[in-house]
């Protein structure tokens, strides 16, 4: 998640260095990925004052004078249409870095140094400088956009760094967000922790707007699929007026990675960034029935996305309908039969909470993602529901985009949004940490994260707000004081009943390893896959439809089809390592992987599959055969003091001379390599 500083100190008045806080960020439990100035690339770029401006005769340049706050003036030539005398231009000192640009004058090309120069006879001792030179668009500041200087304000200080004039100067951080703090995937739940870590207070988003009396006549909500959408908030808003958004909102989102569409749609972007709550807005004119419908979708039907893209539904899908048709995947995306249009002039706002899961399901399922179903596919919380809804109200009012009705509607199951009420003890809280937190402490830090901690001899009371989904017992309590408290405070002890023994390898391990340094010292590598594969390595093997190997265990969650099932050998990852070695021009080998098969009792699982230790061994190669094979054998027989015995076997007259040679190389190193 990208967190850019100027937007967090809008919460909390950031009173640390970038790298301060990097560092309470990481002691708080969210570690930062990566943390960049934004204009990291450039430097060495002041106001300059252009005190006069001549043509050279028979081009398109000039020759300025411009003061930079030196004691001289510097002798710069452009060639830019907008430069003249009495304005204010960034000016790259000779030494600077700046983005150089194509013929164009906006692809960036990568970084260049500014020397002095020399055009049409004239010296030049820098360069004024673009929008687009000095890494900025329309978006991160008005006028960047232009194919020509940017101009900077008559206010602006001569030879001041630009940095700091066009928020060059900010901080981005890429913040990692674990799955059991979804709270925390947005500027605002970020600013939380960070609040209670500063000990500084916490500022509220503006929540407040006006309602007029106007109202939507029988426009109704339901919600049939109530244990996938627990909360649903609808609310209308008419005499909507299109247009561009304000500088600073388009700033905001071009930080974080979002590009300016209009003003509504950026109010749903923003919030989402702002919030972690994704909005979603319909163009009320294309809403058939005066009605919204949440339910399942009916087998086989159909819709078009914002993205132009045709799905088929059915059951497991969660829509958005009116009073006719599906208007949007839940969660997802919206359909592109109710995008907001320039013609647009009254628009319905939807806040809602879906289940996570099948979101997520839904998502993979249709191959379809985007930044609102990442965030619900980690989940989002009722508080944030309401809260959103109540911030895009308000900014709806501030940018004069529209004006809100009382027409609303909340549909939920019951949650309460209140705090929920959680007693313990201290003693059994400083008995998870190993070390004795003092009482003020601990009452310090739970009322910085909002706690409303109150404590009575050795009774400590909390009130976890909504948003704290994670919240659920004592073991969650001790996690919050000592992240806050600080794990430098914690001390090495010795488990009491612990005991000392000598550390070695047990008789099996021993085994295993005096086996792997048999086949090493026989030229063999050893290679490891995951314990899992795809049904589709089970055809490749040209296996039977009863063979043993098919009895697999499938994973309910897999990463993906390739890995959806326990492997039942480990043929299949061996010749699919042959096969990337040769595609990748290694044409010999031998390799080898001392591994776990997973052979389950009965399907579905009753209980714990047979878990067995298997050594497989794969050679490929021109001079490679039948019996590299058994030399191999033979040498791990004599080197574990055991005797193999070989014996063919007997295939279906169907199956072809190579591939009953293959099959039967393969059987013979599974049945003879059991460890």
């Amino acid at each position: 998640m990208l967190v850019p500083l100027s937007w967090l100190n809008d919460y909390v008045d950031i009173n640390v260095s970038a790298d301060e806080l990097e560092k309470k960020l990481f002691d708080c439990g969210f570690e930062v990925e990566e943390k960049w100035q934004v204009g990291k690339d450039i430097s060495g770029i002041v106001v300059g004052y252009v005190e006069s401006c001549e043509p050279i005769p028979e081009t398109h340049l000039h020759v300025c004078q411009v003061n930079v706050g030196g004691p001289e003036l510097l002798q710069i030539c452009c060639g830019a249409d907008n430069v003249k005398a009495g304005g204010k231009y960034p000016v790259a000192m000779i030494g600077a870095k700046v983005y150089a640009t194509a013929k164009d004058h906006v692809t960036i090309e990568g970084v260049v140094t500014i020397k002095k120069g020399k055009l049409r006879g004239y010296e030049s001792y820098g360069m004024l400088c673009s929008g687009v030179e000095i890494g900025l668009n329309e978006d991160l500041y008005p006028g960047a956009g232009y194919c020509g200087l940017l101009v900077l304000p008559e206010d602006a200080e001569i030879g001041a760094d630009v940095k700091e004039i066009t928020g060059l100067n900010d901080w981005i951080f890429d913040v990692s967000i674990t799955a059991n703090r979804p709270d925390c995937q947005s500027i605002f739940g970020l600013a939380r922790e960070v609040s209670a870590a500063l000990g500084q207070p916490l500022k509220m988003p503006a929540l407040d707007y006006t309602e007029t009396e106007v109202e939507k006549e029988g426009f109704e909500v339901t919600v049939e699929a109530q244990d996938l959408c627990p909360r649903y908030l609808a609310h209308y808003v008419y005499d909507v007026k299109l247009g561009q958004s304000p500088a600073w909102m388009r700033r905001r989102l071009a930080l974080v990675g979002n590009n300016s569409i209009s003003n509504i749609v950026d109010i749903t972007n923003y919030i989402m960034r702002e919030l972690g709550q994704p909005l979603h807005a319909f163009d009320c004119d294309y809403l058939e029935g005066n009605a919204i419908c949440v339910r399942r979708a009916i087998e086989g039907e159909k819709i078009v996305t914002l993205d132009e893209k045709e799905f088929t539904l059915n059951p497991n899908n969660l829509v958005i309908c009116d009073g006719k048709k599906p208007v949007a995947l839940a969660g997802i995306m919206g359909g592109l039969n109710s995008e907001i249009r320039d013609t647009t002039t009254e628009v319905m706002f939807e806040s809602a909470k879906f289940a996570r899961d099948n979101i997520r399901r839904s998502s993979r399922a249709l191959g379809q993602s985007s930044d609102a179903s990442q965030r619900y596919s980690k989940g989002v919380d009722e508080y944030a529901t309401e809260m959103a809804m109540k911030r895009a109200l308000h900014l709806v009012e501030e940018l004069g985009a529209g004006k809100v009705s009382k027409t609303h509607r909340n549909v939920n199951t019951g949650n309460s949004l209140e705090p929920v009420t959680f007693k313990t003890s201290i003693k059994k809280v400083n008995g998870v940490l190993g070390i004795t937190v003092p009482d003020e402490d601990i009452l310090r830090i739970l009322t910085g994260l909002n706690f409303q901690p109150e404590i009575n001899g050795d009774e400590l009371t909390m009130h976890f707000p909504a948003y704290r989904e994670d919240m659920e017992d004592y073991p969650d309590v001790a996690e919050e004081v000592i992240r806050m408290y600080g794990y430098d405070h914690v001390t090495d002890t010795f488990l009491s009943a612990a005991q000392v023994t000598m550390g070695g390898y047990n008789e099996e391990q021993k085994g295993e390893l005096a086996l792997k340094n048999t086949l090493c010292t026989m030229g063999i590598y050893e290679c490891m896959h995951y314990s899992f594969f795809s049904p589709a390595d089970l055809d490749l093997l040209k296996l039977p439809a009863d063979a043993k190997e098919r009895n697999a265990i499938e994973i309910i969650n897999p990463i993906n089809q390739d890995l959806s099932l326990m492997r039942t050998t480990l043929a299949a990852s061996m010749l699919n390592a042959i096969s990337r070695n040769e595609k990748q021009g290694t044409l010999e080998g031998r390799l080898f992987e001392v591994a776990s098969i997973y052979i389950p009792e009965s399907l579905p699982l009753t209980s714990y599959p047979d878990e067995r230790k298997v050594l497989c061994v794969g050679t490929f190669g021109n001079n490679e055969s039948f019996f590299t094979m058994k030399g191999i054998a033979n040498t791990i027989a004599e080197s574990m003091d055991i005797e193999f015995t070989y014996e063919p076997e007997i295939l279906p007259a169907s199956v072809s001379g190579s591939e009953s040679t293959l099959r039967g190389y393969r059987n013979r190193i599974l049945r003879k390599s059991s460890i």
